[in-house]
């Protein structure tokens, strides 16, 4: 279980699992891992082909199919940053029941409750957000996703259009309909996570989002807010394309940021935007809240 009082984590998980289905995968073991190691993994394996990661207490285990993980990148950026790891081939097994056995409840107290379909229902929140993640990201466990519901909550999402780049499990469209969004767009260029998006909406009775598959923003409309927790990286390359899908006046919040990327996203998101209005600081990690008033 996590318990999140504001930005403070009351009980840290004990790990951070998504979930791989009857695939064959490689699994990527780092060890004796610092906290800022482990941290820059966590933040840069997607771009690598990685979709799935174990916070152990020893480190990290990854895990990515066998035919999606760029070798080449993956082991300079270990060489960059003399990250030392061990691999093997996992037979195929059912990854679901695996991430099932580990999965505990999110709480944001008195606010959101996330759980699976295998948890009951608690009373006493707002919003429960009923979440299968699979092979995509957004349980909530992860403090780049915390940060972002909790910025969320104290946004008016009234007759908002919203747009979710990078949507992961929809995680963050679903409460921007409980919110009171009229209409979510939401993109993520991974297959996997188009198809357990569509199932968290019907399993959250959400009707107000569209899903698309794609890695830009050029197909879709404007918005009046919109949400992407992605990386530094994704983030960077297009922040043009953000700020010309964005209505004005109205906000941008994004996450799936190490603290010490603060500098480099500010240097290319403030001459946009302005400087953040808001800045959500957890373990390590950011989520940043701009206006767009020009």
């Amino acid at each position: 279980m996590v318990v999140v009082q504001g930005n403070q984590i009351v009980k840290k998980i004990a790990g951070n699992h998504t979930g791989f289905f009857m695939v064959e995968c490689v699994e990527i073991i780092f060890q004796s891992l610092s906290d800022q190691s482990r941290d820059l993994l966590i933040a840069n394996l997607p771009e690598f082909g990685f979709h799935g990661m174990e916070e152990t207490e020893e480190g990290l285990i990854a895990y990515a199919n066998v035919n999606e993980i760029n070798h080449a990148e993956f082991e300079q950026f270990c060489i960059e940053h003399a990250l030392v790891f061990s691999q093997q081939i996992v037979k195929q097994q059912n990854w679901n029941a695996l991430w099932e056995s580990n999965f505990d409840p999110v709480f944001i107290p008195g606010q959101v409750h996330i759980r699976a379909h295998f948890h009951p229902p608690v009373e006493g929140f707002t919003h429960e957000i009923l979440i299968t993640p699979k092979m995509s990201f957004g349980t909530g466990h992860h403090a780049t996703t915390r940060m972002m519901m909790t910025a969320m909550l104290d946004i008016d999402f009234t007759h908002q259009h919203i747009l979710d780049f990078g949507t992961g499990t929809g995680i963050l469209s679903i409460l921007a309909e409980k919110l009171g969004a009229v209409s979510i767009q939401a993109i993520d260029n991974d297959t996997w996570s188009i198809e357990n998006v569509a199932e968290n909406l019907k399993m959250n009775d959400a009707s107000r989002c569209s899903v698309f598959l794609g890695e830009t923003l050029d197909k879709l409309g404007n918005a009046d807010l919109i949400l992407a927790n992605i990386n530094k990286s994704v983030l960077i390359q297009h922040a043009v394309s953000i700020y010309y899908h964005l209505n004005t006046p109205l906000k941008l919040l994004i996450s799936g940021l190490l603290q010490e990327d603060y500098d480099d996203i500010c240097g290319v998101f403030t001459p946009l935007f302005g400087a953040p209005i808001r800045r959500l600081d957890d373990t390590g990690w950011i989520a940043l809240l701009f206006e767009k008033r020009f």
